[in-house]
């Protein structure tokens, strides 16, 4: 404190000075460097048997498509977590295919680049020198946070399609025959699919069969939970469904205000943006090592598709 204002809030470097027990000091207290310090979020004397760097790219696919099939929405955000296990004081330095870069090297032809919009820095990152030549240089946390966090606003292929044809055979009785379709490159795989499929509030024992995955009623939510481990790209599966209703009315009622299809999925080593760290370099005084991990994961996040 300081004539009562807080001058800092750095909760790991609080820690050295609250305590929970009794506790008195021997000698003068001295303030460590990271509250005199332009470093706040990063305390002095950090040690680590091994020097390690793993950076996570997570892009999250915002879309909603229409039911005659038009996308009305169509976003990604994306998020750098990073985990830092390192000694001492280290600077590190963070390469990315930014579209702004490679304009002012001269490089529009020769790689992919992209044009990233909304970007947010965690405090650590010197803004001034990302302002004057796109370089991402820091002083990293010692363990998890968030590095940067990312918008892009660009009409993106839905990568996992979903139709839902509605068929009436009889007065009381209601068919789904639903195609889920991959429109990704083959050598990429989605995990943990999850296709949640809304049916009348009022259905009678659905009855399923579907070509990959599993099926099951979730009355609670009045919906039909598609779920399938492994979606390999390039692929297209069939679910059929068929349940009762008590009345027509009733059937027509409810399907005129039916939500829309949500889907959950993750692709692993994958980027929907072509996002690529182009170099991650750590550099220390006493010259050690350092191990630097990358890993890619593309996940739905608001993915809907309105029923016809």
């Amino acid at each position: 404190m300081d004539y009562g204002y807080p001058q800092f809030t750095e909760a790991q470097i609080l820690q050295e000075f609250i305590k929970t027990d009794a506790y008195r000091m021997e000698s003068t207290v001295k303030p460590p460097m990271a509250v005199t310090n332009a470093v706040s979020w990063r305390s002095e004397g950090i040690k680590h048997k091994k020097n390690e760097v793993f950076l996570d790219v997570v892009e999250s696919v915002n879309l909603l498509v229409n039911s005659n099939g038009t996308v009305v929405l169509s976003e990604v955000t994306g998020v750098l977590k990073m985990r830092t296990y390192l000694s001492g004081m280290p600077e590190c330095k963070l390469g990315l295919n930014d579209k702004v870069l490679f304009e002012a090297q001269g490089r529009n032809n020769k790689q992919k680049a992209v044009d990233l919009e909304d970007i947010k820095f965690h405090q650590c990152v010197r803004l001034a020198r990302f302002d004057n030549d796109r370089t991402i240089s820091f002083i990293p946390p010692d363990g998890a946070f968030d590095l940067m966090s990312y918008r892009l606003s660009q009409n993106i292929k839905p990568l996992i399609w979903v139709e839902c044809l509605v068929e009436r055979p009889s007065r009381s009785r209601t068919d789904y025959v639903v195609k889920a379709r991959s429109q990704f490159k083959e050598r990429s795989v989605a995990t943990n699919v999850e296709i949640i499929l809304p049916l009348p509030s009022d259905a009678i024992t659905p009855q399923t069969r579907c070509s990959q995955g599993s099926a099951n009623y979730v009355p609670e939510k009045s919906a039909l939970v598609w779920q399938m481990r492994n979606f390999p790209g390039g692929k297209e599966y069939i679910l059929r469904c068929h349940f009762n209703l008590p009345s027509v009315e009733a059937e027509e009622e409810t399907h005129s205000k039916m939500p829309p299809i949500k889907v959950k999925f993750e692709i692993p080593y994958f980027t929907v943006s072509g996002m690529q760290v182009r170099y991650l370099k750590v550099i220390e005084k006493s010259g050690y090592q350092a191990l630097p991990w990358v890993r890619y994961i593309t996940t739905a996040g608001n993915y809907e598709i309105r029923m016809v």
